[in-house]
């Protein structure tokens, strides 16, 4: 996969790199950044430069000016105050180096004034061809190429197939010196900080074209690249695993549907990345762990695992664990339980978990290990094993090695302990075989390896519009509308354009005009109240229900202008709606995220959808795909088939409601959010019907 921008390329490959603020302190950066440049394997040209230095460092001559650095020279390293910056890069422009990296700090971190001087910086590069990264990041590291641009302590980490991009120079720390004490290295590092030029999207394709990378991991405080960055990650063959910091609801406090305050849960990182395939951690930790084992094992064909112990209790633990992180406890075939029987003693379980007994001998280990792996109806094995009482850790690990390492199904080990399993843990990681010091976390790292297999196989394809929206009749609608709410005419007249139906209905201005509208119907009655910025009308008495003659009308038009007038939100409507047969209820919604646009949402609606918080989000338009997850991982999906006394609905129709919702936040971008709660879905093959249309347009 080749970086589209050249430029990139000269980060990772340098002929030669300047560090511009070299410094003979050991106490200032700039003595780390040239000592850890001197001093690592880069076969390159490394040059310092600082006008108050006389001399040489880390014997190297040390420049007045970037103009007076030798050939070859391609990367500059920029560690001066923050007001000399824009100064330097018009030097490195001068000198014909088109790749920077600025430590520095003292820029958008810092406030309005550090702001300005750093989109001075952004234009001055731009104007320059310069690609910068940075400013106020800690640099690269490529470990197998032996170049570290970093200020960092040594040693550094050790050479492996584990890149990291981050957002946070302190986290890149961290990771470095705990992925030592784990067996495994790192290959690439990038550090973003303020991401003024070089964004996490072109980070992504800077690591994953190194040969040496396996897996790339991140710790994300934004996704600056958006839909950018999902399909940077979606075609690549390479899994990233990320950590996604800042949750925070902030900047949502605009909206007003329940659309707008439920996806302020993170809902459209989440509905992103299930769309990348990126595999998304809960803790550092974690990230690290999924990396380790997606670096190091096979992928599972599917989500049937075993777990095999010496123990009862950690292996109930580990079965525990499997199931909270989306696996299955496999079934085990009577050829399997037979085989296992042959091996173990009789008193021994041959259920899942198979428990040795703490008897069990290192062969015997191996023995049921090779029974498992080559189970058809198993498709990984969790080892779990506290120190076996009479044999050595280290000779259960010697036994496991050769079975785990000719198996083409993934096998993670939880060995539980601590001095004596080191040399247990010290033989797993020399054979490359991911150990871990409890169940859970080994659990965890085997779900992120069937999460990668369902990234793989899945099919992302999005689902085509259907041939009968009125894309120019929706268009006309919006055009005319202006900034705020549409009323629920137009909104109703909205989704129509769609394909999505609505009972008749109408604006009534008055209780005779409501009675006479209900004459026409022919039936029963609903009235409501609409308005502006009030979600809540129920909550608010703003909707009355079941009016079947002109008195119950009358009295319920009555309250409701009462209450209109009462009312200091705004201009208020009266809207008349003729009632639908029972069915369950759902919402369904959609609103333009400011980092990856148009986003639907699904789950359980009504009066309580926010206490509730049974809603999921998917990318718009949407996949078959994400009708599948839409439906599975909220209860108003699972309950669709019915439930007790729940009749069935027509999921199908649901499914279609979604893909038309899709299409028309996709479609037009002035559709800021747009809900429909309640959907009353009827029963199957019946459809379903709008009973509500909320719609904020943008200006």
């Amino acid at each position: 996969m080749p970086v589209a921008d050249q430029t990139l390329d000269l980060f990772f490959n340098p002929r030669g790199v300047v560090l511009v603020g070299a410094s003979g302190d050991p106490k200032k950066l700039g003595y780390g950044t040239a000592r850890n440049l001197a001093g690592g394997e880069f076969s390159g040209a490394v040059h310092f430069v600082n006008p108050h230095l006389t001399g040489s460092l880390f014997e190297r001559e040390v420049y007045a000016a970037v103009d007076e650095v030798p050939d070859p020279v391609d990367l500059a390293v920029v560690l001066v105050p923050a007001g000399l910056v824009p100064g330097v890069l018009r030097d490195c422009g001068r000198r014909g180096i088109t790749a920077v990296i600025i430590v520095s700090g003292g820029f958008g971190e810092t406030g309005p004034t550090g702001a300005a001087l750093e989109a001075e910086c952004v234009g001055i590069a731009q104007e320059l061809g310069i690609r910068v990264l940075g400013p106020n990041c800690i640099g690269i590291i490529d470990t197998h190429l032996g170049l570290n641009t970093t200020f960092l302590a040594p040693p550094g980490p050790e050479p492996g197939e584990v890149a990291f991009v981050s957002h946070s120079g302190a986290i890149c720390a961290a990771v470095i010196d705990w992925s030592a004490g784990q067996g495994f290295g790192v290959s690439r590092l990038v550090s973003l900080g303020n991401q003024a030029d070089i964004d996490e999207v072109e980070a992504l394709e800077m690591v994953a074209v190194d040969e040496a990378t396996r897996v790339v991991t991140m710790y994300l405080e934004t996704v600056a690249g958006g839909r950018r960055f999902v399909d940077e990650v979606a075609r690549m063959t390479k899994p990233v695993v990320a950590l996604k910091a800042g949750g925070s609801e902030g900047g949502r406090n605009a909206v007003v549907s329940h659309t707008g305050a439920l996806a302020g849960r993170e809902g459209a990182f989440e509905a992103a990345f299930r769309r990348a395939g990126l595999i998304r951690a809960a803790t550092t930790e974690a990230m690290l762990d999924a990396a380790r084992a997606l670096a190091w094992a096979p992928l599972p064909s599917g989500r049937r695992m075993a777990v095999l112990t010496n123990a009862g209790g950690p292996g109930v633990a580990a079965a525990d664990a499997l199931e909270a992180g989306g696996l299955v406890l496999a079934e085990l075939s009577e050829e399997t339980r037979r085989e296992l029987a042959i091996t173990l003693p009789d008193v021994a379980g041959l259920a899942n978990p198979v428990d040795m007994l703490a008897s069990a001998d290192p062969k015997v280990f191996a023995r049921c290990l090779g029974t498992l792996v080559s189970a058809p109806e198993v498709d990984g094995v969790l080892v779990v094993f506290p120190p076996p009482p009479m044999f050595t850790a280290d000779q259960v690990a010697e036994a496991l090695v050769p079975v785990i390492r000719s198996s083409s199904k993934p096998v993670l080990v939880a060995v539980m302990g601590g001095r004596a399993v080191g040399n247990a843990i010290e033989i797993f990681r020399a054979s490359r075989v991911p150990d871990f010091p409890f169940p859970e976390r080994a659990a965890a790292a085997l779900a992120a390896l069937a999460d990668r297999t369902e990234a793989v196989t899945s099919v992302v394809d999005v689902l085509p519009a259907p041939g009968d929206v009125d894309r120019s009749r929706a268009a006309g609608l919006l055009d005319g509308a202006s900034q705020g709410w549409l009323g629920p005419e137009e909104g109703v007249e909205l989704v129509g354009a769609y394909g999505i139906g609505a009972p008749p209905g109408m604006v009534v201005a008055s209780a005779d005009e409501a009675v006479e509208f209900a004459g026409a119907l022919g039936g029963e009655l609903a009235l409501k109240l609409y308005l502006p910025d009030v979600v809540h009308k129920s909550a608010l008495g703003a909707v009355r229900l079941g009016l079947s003659n002109p008195e119950e009308i009358r009295a319920a038009y009555a309250v409701l202008a009462d209450l209109a007038k009462r009312s200091a939100t705004g201009p208020a409507v009266i809207y008349g709606q003729s009632t639908v047969e029972s069915g369950q209820e759902v919402i369904v919604g959609g609103i333009r995220d400011p980092h990856f646009g148009p986003l639907i949402m699904f789950g359980s609606g009504g009066v309580e959808v926010e206490g509730l918080a049974d809603v999921e989000f998917a990318l718009a338009p949407a996949t078959g795909s994400d009708f599948e997850y839409l439906l599975a991982h909220t209860w108003a999906g699972r309950r669709l088939p019915g439930h007790r006394s729940v009749p069935p609905g027509d999921a199908a129709a649901v499914e279609e409601a979604l893909l038309r919702l899709g299409w028309l936040v996709s479609d037009h971008p002035r559709i800021g959010e747009i809900e429909i709660n309640p959907l009353r879905v009827l029963a199957p093959g019946s459809g379903a019907v709008a009973l509500d249309v909320r719609v904020r347009v943008h200006p």
